[in-house]
């Protein structure tokens, strides 16, 4: 069977794929694992040195044409990462709005042209909910995104119900917590600096946090959210049912919890590397973005959350072969 996976030069598209290669199997249409035969990553652009089991095309998720061509007509499997991140996308509206809307739905009509009905996984983002909101979040809880991003994936996650319900793709989309902790330099998410609060200080650098320490979040890690992608991926449609949305357990964390377990693991020398420079528009814009979940459904279908702050902590420490 032949994957494609979009924002594949990124760090999660990447991993995902390196996933794929050791499994060598997903779940086929009859639910049956299946042998993996062809992994493509289609991206913007590419760091030197990928894999040479995978191909990669570069291209602009914007143009239809090009994705079109990208896409293989037999083609069973598509995981959607490709996206401008919150920030990015709340500092340039029409990017945002370019790559986020217009990409996914060219990759959706891209979808309806192959010989059957894929399986789509999309990664949506716990942006989508905003405004006045209770201090646990549940599976009842309607979306009301305040920012572009959180718009923009919300949109995604209906269209992928409703080519679902068509009967044009079999999609199933994950509302991602923050990622903590990503490796390799800091991005323009609102929230890098979760990653870059513990990332840059084991690295001996000072981490500039631009939000107060009282912040609270929503996290999971890389390994586990790669978890996630392939699990939805090989859950069968009866598992979703009309409800193809669902946000993914994760762990509440503030930022000065964080400071305190960097702490515990690394000693003070490395923990005072945290320095807190609030940003009023990070600032204000990540306290919009809800911190603690019931994720009764999530948990349900087999979603799993990490142990603690400290177990991934200590999980970057040991797969970066960080020597404290």
């Amino acid at each position: 069977m032949k994957v494609f996976i979009t924002g594949g030069g990124g760090f999660l598209g990447y991993r995902l794929a390196r996933r794929l290669l050791e499994r060598g199997m997903l779940a086929g249409p009859d639910g049956k694992p299946t042998a993996i035969s062809e992994i493509k990553l289609f991206d913007a652009a590419f760091a030197p040195g990928a894999d040479p089991r995978l191909r990669c095309i570069k291209g602009d998720i914007a143009e239809l044409d090009v994705v079109e061509v990208a896409l293989d007509r037999d083609t069973a499997s598509v995981f959607h990462l490709a996206a401008v991140v919150s920030a990015h996308a709340e500092a340039e509206f029409d990017t945002g709005y370019r790559v986020n809307l217009d990409g996914t739905r060219n990759l959706l009509e891209a979808c309806r042209d192959l010989d059957s009905p894929p399986r789509f996984v999309f990664a949506s983002s716990l942006a989508v909910f905003g405004g006045k909101l209770p201090p646990v979040i549940d599976d009842t809880i309607t979306p009301t995104p305040q920012t572009s991003y959180g718009t923009q994936k919300v949109i995604g996650e209906y269209l992928v119900s409703d080519y679902s319900r068509k009967g044009m793709i079999d999609g199933r989309s994950l509302r991602l917590p923050t990622i903590v902790v990503r490796p390799g330099k800091p991005n323009l998410a609102s929230t890098s600096f979760a990653s870059g609060m513990f990332r840059e200080p084991l690295n001996g650098v000072v981490c500039e946090v631009p939000v107060e320490n009282s912040i609270e979040m929503w996290i999971l890690s890389p390994d586990k959210v790669i978890d996630a992608f392939v699990h939805a991926h090989d859950l069968p449609a009866s598992a979703w049912g009309t409800n193809r949305a669902v946000t993914l357990p994760g762990i509440k964390f503030s930022v000065k919890e964080g400071v305190e377990a960097l702490r515990r693991i690394a000693g003070e020398e490395v923990a005072k590397r945290v320095v807190f420079k609030p940003v009023e528009r990070i600032n204000n814009m990540v306290k919009t973005f809800p911190a603690e979940f019931r994720a009764d459904r999530g948990a349900a279908m087999g979603f799993k959350a990490d142990a603690g702050i400290e177990s991934i902590i200590r999980d970057y420490i040991a797969a970066e072969g960080i020597r404290l």
